[in-house]
C-alpha cells in the first residue's frame, strides 16, 4: 500500500492500521469483482427461471455495490488510502472474473455462491486485523458485511437446488 500523502492524512486515534487497510482494500477489490460478475450473470442469465434469477442477481449486485463505499470510507477513517483504479482492483482481487460467452444458470449460481463464501473469508481476515489493531468500529461493521455475504450465499444455494 502506498504511503499516505500529507494532504490526505486523516487524524485517528488508531495505530498500526496498515494491516486493517490492506485487508479492507483486498475485500473492496473482491467486492468490485463480485459486483461486476453478479451484474454480468444478471444480464446474461437465461432459461425457465430467468425472471427469478434476473431479479435476485440484480438485488444482490445492488447490495454488493452498496458496501463498497462503506469499505473505502472505513479505509480512509483509519488514516490510510484506498483503491484508485480498475488496475488496482485487478492486482488485489482474489475472486476470478468469468468472461465466458455462455454460463449455465445453475453454474452461475454455484460460482456466485462460492465467490460470496470467499468474500466471507476475506471479511474474516478484516475482522482479525481490526481486532489486532483494536479498531472496534471496523471490527463491528464487518460483521454486517459478513452476514450479508452469507445470506447471498444461502439464497444462491437454495435457488440452485434441484427439485
Amino acid at each position: 500500500m502506498a504511503t499516505v500523502n500529507p494532504a490526505l492524512d486523516t487524524p485517528t486515534g488508531l495505530s498500526n492500521t496498515r494491516s486493517v487497510a490492506d485487508a479492507l482494500n483486498a475485500s473492496l477489490a473482491d467486492c468490485y469483482a463480485l459486483y461486476l460478475k453478479t451484474k454480468n450473470f444478471h444480464w446474461h442469465v437465461s432459461g425457465p427461471h430467468f425472471r427469478d434469477y434476473h431479479l435476485m442477481l440484480d438485488d444482490q449486485a445492488t447490495q454488493i455495490l452498496g458496501v463498497t463505499d462503506a469499505i473505502a470510507e472505513r479505509v480512509r477513517k483509519t488514516g490510510n488510502v484506498t483503491l484508485r483504479s480498475i488496475g488496482d482492483i485487478s492486482r488485489r482481487q482474489t475472486i476470478a472474473d468469468n468472461d465466458a460467452d455462455f454460463v449455465d444458470p445453475h453454474a452461475m449460481l454455484a460460482e456466485l455462491r462460492e465467490d460470496n463464501l470467499k468474500l466471507v473469508e476475506a471479511f474474516r481476515v478484516v475482522k482479525d486485523a481490526a481486532e489486532e489493531a483494536k479498531d472496534n468500529a471496523t471490527s463491528g461493521i464487518v460483521d454486517d458485511w459478513t452476514d450479508e455475504a452469507e445470506e447471498r450465499a444461502w439464497f444462491l444455494f437454495e435457488a440452485s437446488r434441484k427439485a
